[in-house]
């Protein structure tokens, strides 16, 4: 029973339960992020010859993409 108080005592402290913004845009700029690229990737497989040009801006859009998604983790991180 103490350490429910001391649980609350503590979320109040912290101002409550609030929803983070800046999480929620991670987590959906990563889910979107794998749905796009995946529906890319499915349907350069699907074409018999990928020119280089595509290929190039899969690697390009890939790379960017991780990268955003590092600095938004690591942002949300920095502010816990």
């Amino acid at each position: 029973m103490e350490l429910k108080g001391q649980v609350r005592k503590v979320i109040h402290q912290k101002g409550g339960l609030k929803v983070d913004l800046l999480l929620w845009i991670t987590f959906g700029f990563i889910i979107i992020g794998f749905v796009v690229l995946s529906y890319i990737k499915r349907n350069m497989d699907s074409k018999q010859s990928s020119t280089t040009q595509s290929i190039v801006w899969w690697i390009v859009g890939t790379t960017v993409w991780g990268i955003a998604s590092i600095i938004l983790i690591v942002w949300w991180f920095s502010k816990i």
